[in-house]
């Protein structure tokens, strides 16, 4: 099975976040050539010529707005203009709003301005990105890959339980609604855009991580342990091999699929 990325051009949006940064490393570590988006150029920049250096690879940043029709399409150009052809899509882009507080807050206080703006990212975002570049591959005749970045609350609904005395980055947490909502429409877009490019050979799955360790607290950790058959939260560098796959022609008869890593999780 070969997991090689040489001679692929990737587009991974949310480059710069805590996943996105292991997963555009782990990308260009196995060949690709990449193109970095995310809503701050200087970090993009930062991450493009870390990888540039280490790996030898063509790395770019390109900071801009994925809810904006105009400056997607304006992006898209430079990269094409940069790259040529873009061979796999990585929608992995998700907001949490610019107050953490108002995107924790009880479903029966939350807020619509906040559910509409993290459906924006979550839904629209990764909307605008799939319609542009699966355009670009069938334009070109790319038999490419789309991956597409759910969550476990996609799947199945949050266990309220954990939350109790836990905590991320000092605040008490849970699951909100609009997070568990706009992930779950991840798996349906995926599964449409299956069916509909299938006959193009551009194959789109989505990859859904369960629990991974991010500056929750202790109790939070132990919690979340407990509902998992393999006892632990996982690591980013555990959901690598399942991108990997998606991405290079090891999965080249996998599509419409949705590949949960979550240490089992939903096996319950």
């Amino acid at each position: 099975m070969d997991l090689s990325l040489k001679n692929k051009n990737v587009l991974i949006t949310g480059a710069t976040g805590i996943l996105g940064r292991v997963f555009s490393e782990a990308l260009v570590k196995a060949g690709a050539n990449i193109a970095l988006v995310d809503r701050d150029q200087k970090s993009c920049d930062e991450l493009a010529k870390e990888l540039r250096e280490k790996y030898v690879v063509q790395a770019e940043g390109y900071a801009f707005d994925i809810t904006n029709e105009k400056l997607v399409v304006e992006n898209f150009a430079k990269i094409i203009k940069d790259f040529k052809q873009i061979h796999v899509l990585h929608n992995n882009a998700a907001y949490k709003g610019d107050d953490l507080r108002r995107f924790f807050e009880p479903y029966e206080n939350f807020s619509l301005q906040v559910w509409n703006e993290v459906m924006n990212v979550n839904v629209s975002g990764m909307f605008l990105m799939s319609r542009t570049v699966g355009e670009h591959m069938v334009k070109n005749k790319i038999q490419g890959s789309i991956i597409q970045t759910s969550s476990i609350y996609g799947v199945v609904g949050p266990d309220q339980r954990i939350y109790e005395g836990s905590e991320y980055l000092g605040m008490p947490i849970n699951t909100p609604a609009v997070y568990s909502a706009s992930k779950a429409a991840v798996v349906g877009l995926t599964k449409y855009l299956a069916t509909y490019w299938g006959d193009k050979g551009i194959r789109v799955n989505t990859l859904t991580p369960g629990g991974m360790e991010s500056g929750q607290n202790e109790v939070f950790k132990a919690n979340y342990s407990r509902r998992v058959p393999l006892g632990r939260m996982g690591q980013p560098s555990e959901l690598l091999g399942a991108l990997l796959f998606l991405a290079s022609d090891a999965s080249s008869y996998v599509t419409g699929q949705n590949l949960i890593i979550d240490g089992g999780l939903t096996a319950w």
